[in-house]
């Protein structure tokens, strides 16, 4: 039995060396070697198949989904453990403003309309009838012993003014006018009469005339509306200054001469002087108020008054409506009614007093046209 036991012994080793040899060719190549040789990537690779192995097919990844949105937390409350903040959206943030202040932006420009007499020079010529006769009577400082009231007699065949006006600034305008008439008649006197020096009996032919001069300095300043744009409604208020100059001769022509025809001489053999003159004037500050209305282009109304007074001693004013139409381009036709007022004062010796009201027509020349 020695035999047969060694011999199946002896077939055992046998296989266990011939299995030892295949082991030994499956052992694993080295990690540190692999990693040199291979690229670097963020991405882990898998580990390299066997030499002896066919590798797997290449599997398509699968597709990516977009991470859940993680809901934004309320205003004010801070967001929980772990989870990153989202920004607000871009509509709710604070806009960032300058350091440095904005002007607002400008207003809409409005676009502004001349009317005529509001650009450019003009000239002009006016022609009234004054219907009124003015008093003559004794002031404060009077000496006389008889009555000193009386009425000129006779009234203005005509009254002309001449004006000059200038556009000064926005709307605003600055004129001058020269005003200029004069009348004369003859009356018979009920009483003894005083006039400046002269003393006429009771029953006396007394010839007397009078010439009124006036100048007045105006400028009219835009009041209402501002800015004037489009509109066609102008209120200006009138700063003027005038100055007005009344000179009166007062005669009789009748007692000149004798029943004979003869002169008659004075006491000192010179022929008789039954004449008498004065002048009396007023310079005097006026304020009002003037409004045109501008229906059409080429047609306005106007109406303006203006004076100025101390009580019980002098007064002036100046009244004036008109209707004007441009004509020809450069020409514009003016009608309407005036009036004109002044008393003199009553603290010297005499003063004249007088009110006038009448029609005027006249023909304006504009620098620019229509």
């Amino acid at each position: 039995m020695k035999n047969p036991l060694t011999g199946f012994i002896c077939t055992c080793l046998l296989a266990i060396a011939c299995t030892v040899p295949s082991r030994a060719q499956e052992k694993k190549p080295d990690p540190q070697s692999v990693e040199a040789a291979a690229p670097v990537t963020d991405t882990a690779q898998p580990p390299a198949a066997p030499a002896d192995q066919t590798p797997p097919a290449q599997q398509t990844p699968p597709p990516q989904t977009a991470a859940p949105q993680q809901p934004t937390p309320p205003a004010g409350q801070t967001p929980p453990a772990g989870q990153t903040p989202v920004p607000p959206p871009t509509e709710d943030q604070p806009q960032q403003h300058s350091l440095i202040p904005q002007p607002p932006p400008p207003p809409p420009k409005v676009p502004d309309v001349r009317r005529p007499g509001e650009s450019g020079f003009w000239i002009g010529i006016e022609g009234w009838i004054p219907k009124e006769q003015p008093i003559f009577n004794g002031g404060q400082q009077s000496i006389a012993t008889t009555s000193t009231f009386f009425q000129y007699q006779g009234k203005p065949k005509f009254a002309e003014s001449v004006e000059a006006g200038l556009a000064v600034g926005l709307h605003n305008t600055l004129k001058v006018i020269y005003t200029d008439f004069r009348a004369s008649g003859d009356f018979t006197t009920p009483v003894a009469l005083t006039a400046f020096t002269q003393a006429y009996i009771a029953g006396t032919y007394i010839s007397t005339n009078y010439h009124v001069q006036n100048v007045k300095l105006s400028y009219e300043y835009l009041t209402w509306p501002f800015p004037v744009g489009s509109r066609k409604v102008r209120l200006k208020t009138l700063w003027q200054v005038q100055y007005t100059n009344v000179s009166t001769v007062f005669d009789s022509p009748l007692d000149y001469y004798d029943t004979n025809g003869n002169i008659i001489l004075d006491s000192s053999g010179n022929p008789i002087d039954l004449s008498a003159a004065g002048t009396k004037h007023i310079i005097s500050p006026m304020f009002g108020l003037g409004l045109s209305y501008y229906p059409s282009r080429h047609f306005r109304l106007e109406a303006s008054g203006s004076g100025f007074g101390l009580p019980h001693h002098y007064y002036v004013w100046d009244s004036e409506v008109t209707m004007n139409y441009r004509v020809l381009g450069h020409f514009e036709i003016r009608a309407g009614g005036r009036g004109f007022g002044f008393k003199t004062s009553t603290g010297s010796d005499y003063y004249i007093r007088g009110n006038f009201t009448g029609a005027f027509v006249g023909l304006r020349w504009y620098s620019n046209s229509e």
